[in-house]
C-alpha cells in the first residue's frame, strides 16, 4: 500500500458519511453535490438510481417501502462503518381543494413526505445511538408553518414533520444525536413536474380559482431561488455543534410570513393569503 493510498484512505475515514434521500434531482442532488465537493462522503439515494451519472455514490431506496430502506442503510455501514448525517430530503407535492382531492391520493403523500421520512430515521438511529452522534436534517418547508389553500394536504404533512422533529430532538439528545429541521421556501426545480395535481373538475365549485392558483404556484418555483442556497444552508447547519431547531431557507417575505402569523390575529393573517391567492 502506497504511502499516498493510506493517506487517502486517512482521509475518507475522518471525512463524515452522509445519507441523502431523494438525491437525483432538485434540492437534494444540489445538496449531495455540495456535501460532495466538501469532501464528505455522500450516499445519495432514489427509486430507481440506474442510468443517471452522478459525482456521488448512489443507491437504490423507496420511502415508501421499509424494505428498501433496511437494505441501503445497511449497504451504507456495510461499506463505512457508520452514518454521520441523515438529510431527510425525499419528498412529493400535493395540490388541489380538500374537497375535491382523492382521499388515497392524501394517504399517499402522507406516507412519503411524514410516514416514509420516519422509517427513514428509525433505520438510521441504532447506528448513530451505536456510534454516540449524529444529526439528523428534516427537510420540511416553509408551507408547512401555515395552511395554504389548494396546498392543505402538502401544508399538513410537512407541519407534522416539524412537529415530530421537536419531539424526536428531545428523545434522541441524550445519546448525542442532533435533530433539526430545514425549511426551504420556493426553489428552481422540478418539483411542479412531480407534483399530484388534482384535475379542475367542470363541475367544481373551485374551478376558476384553483386553475388560477395552480398556474400561480407553478410560477412560483418557476422564479424561485437557485437549490444551491439550501445546499450552503444545510452544510452550515450540519457544521455546528449546537444550534436552533428549526431552521427558514427562502426569501425575505417567504420568512416573514412566518413571523406574521406569529404576530397577527388569525383572521387578519387569513384575509392576507387570502388575498394573495385571489379568494
Amino acid at each position: 500500500m502506497t504511502l499516498s493510498f493510506r493517506y487517502l484512505l486517512k482521509i475518507r475515514k475522518m471525512s463524515k458519511v452522509v445519507l441523502i434521500t431523494g438525491a437525483s434531482s432538485g434540492i437534494g442532488r444540489a445538496i449531495a453535490s455540495y456535501l460532495h465537493e466538501k469532501s464528505y462522503v455522500v450516499y445519495g439515494t432514489s427509486r430507481n438510481p440506474k442510468g443517471g451519472e452522478f459525482p456521488f455514490a448512489m443507491v437504490a431506496l423507496d420511502v415508501t417501502k421499509k424494505e428498501t430502506i433496511t437494505t441501503a442503510v445497511a449497504e451504507v455501514i456495510a461499506k463505512e462503518g457508520r452514518i454521520d448525517v441523515l438529510v431527510n430530503n425525499a419528498g412529493k407535492g400535493i395540490t388541489g381543494p380538500i374537497e375535491d382531492t382523492p382521499t388515497d391520493e392524501m394517504r399517499s403523500n402522507f406516507e412519503t413526505n411524514f410516514f416514509g421520512a420516519i422509517d427513514v430515521i428509525k433505520a438510521v438511529l441504532p447506528a448513530m445511538r451505536k456510534q454516540g452522534s449524529g444529526v439528523v436534517v428534516n427537510v420540511t418547508s416553509i408551507a408547512g408553518y401555515m395552511g395554504l389553500p389548494f396546498r392543505g394536504i402538502y401544508s399538513a404533512s410537512k407541519g407534522a414533520f416539524e412537529l415530530v422533529t421537536e419531539a424526536l430532538s428531545m428523545e434522541v439528545k441524550p445519546f448525542g444525536i442532533r435533530v433539526v429541521s430545514v425549511a426551504p421556501g420556493d426553489f428552481a426545480t422540478n418539483i411542479a413536474a412531480g407534483r399530484y395535481h388534482t384535475p379542475v373538475f367542470e363541475d367544481s365549485a373551485y374551478k376558476k380559482v384553483y386553475r388560477e392558483n395552480l398556474d400561480l404556484m407553478d410560477a412560483h418555483v418557476d422564479e424561485g431561488a437557485d437549490p444551491k442556497m439550501m445546499a450552503a444552508a444545510i452544510h452550515e447547519v450540519i457544521t455546528k455543534k449546537s444550534g436552533k431547531i428549526h431552521y427558514k431557507v427562502g426569501g425575505f417575505m417567504e420568512k416573514f410570513s412566518i413571523v406574521l402569523k406569529r404576530i397577527l390575529p388569525d383572521r387578519l393573517y387569513e384575509k392576507l393569503l387570502m388575498n394573495h391567492y385571489n379568494l
